[in-house]
């Protein structure tokens, strides 16, 4: 891949999600722009960028995005949210509230959203609630994972034997092996919707208890992590949660946002 072709693909990147490419991942940007070209069934990057920006309906920027997009997760990932998070729904609960309503932005797979409504399931325990997840992504190939629920029994390691036995069912996959899917209780509820998080307003209304942001800041750029944070600032209830990733801060995205520690603000 020619360098103007791979400045090319990082501007439409950026342009159209905010996503930040530069240097050091020509190398990534040339393999997964690959397996579109082999897709398609053109000749090279260039073929691919021309039918790229040729495309008036929108369909290939999708693709585009749902190749060039990084989508590493694991269940439990940053164990210590979930803590919080069970923390703070046990004591809503104990103070009366019944209705929780939770986002998790960046949801790739599945494995953040279904762990999220693992610790809720737990933390209300025998309490009758009402209770939506709202889970996101750019990517539309990752979505469709996640709704199915489906996972190798090595994605499923990290989560306590119990959890899993009372959760997840067990189940072949598509390929014979063994596996297991989330229960209906997890995917009743989770809503999994597409969202550009550099499409802002956002159109969710809230107020939301409680957000999940995490660790995609460091794929955006600048302009787009402080609107992202301000967005959620607008979001959140007072006194409800923004978590972000260990990596990952509110900077000046908006200044009713309180550190209270473990990469976690609340709004006052």
């Amino acid at each position: 891949m020619e360098q103007a072709q791979f400045q090319r693909f990082c501007e439409i990147a950026h342009q159209r999600a905010g996503i930040r490419l530069g240097k050091g991942k020509e190398a990534l940007v040339a393999v997964r722009v690959g397996r579109r070209v082999r897709a398609l069934g053109l000749a090279d990057a260039k073929a691919y960028l021309a039918y790229l920006e040729a495309d008036k309906t929108g369909e290939e920027l999708v693709s585009f995005l749902d190749v060039i997009s990084t989508n590493h997760t694991y269940f439990y990932r940053e164990p210590e949210h979930f803590d919080v998070l069970a923390t703070f729904i046990k004591d809503a609960v104990k103070g009366g509230q019944r209705r929780f309503r939770l986002w998790c932005a960046a949801s790739s797979s599945g494995e953040e959203p279904y762990t999220i409504a693992v610790t809720l399931c737990e933390a209300m325990g025998p309490t009758k609630c009402d209770v939506r997840l709202l889970a996101t992504d750019i990517s539309t190939d990752v979505l469709t994972k996640a709704q199915n629920g489906l996972y190798n029994e090595e994605r499923v390691s990290k989560i306590p034997r119990a959890i899993v036995a009372k959760y997840f069912e067990k189940c072949r996959l598509a390929n014979g092996e063994p596996g297991y899917r989330a229960s209906e209780v997890l995917r009743r509820m989770v809503v999994f919707k597409r969202l550009n998080l550099s499409t802002l307003p956002f159109p969710m209304t809230g107020p939301l208890d409680v957000i999940f942001c995490r660790n995609v800041m460091m794929y955006l750029h600048d302009d787009v992590r402080t609107s992202l944070i301000s967005e959620c600032s607008r979001l959140l209830r007072n006194n409800g949660l923004l978590i972000l990733g260990r990596c990952d801060t509110a900077g000046r995205g908006s200044p009713e946002l309180r550190h209270s520690g473990q990469s976690v603000y609340i709004k006052e």
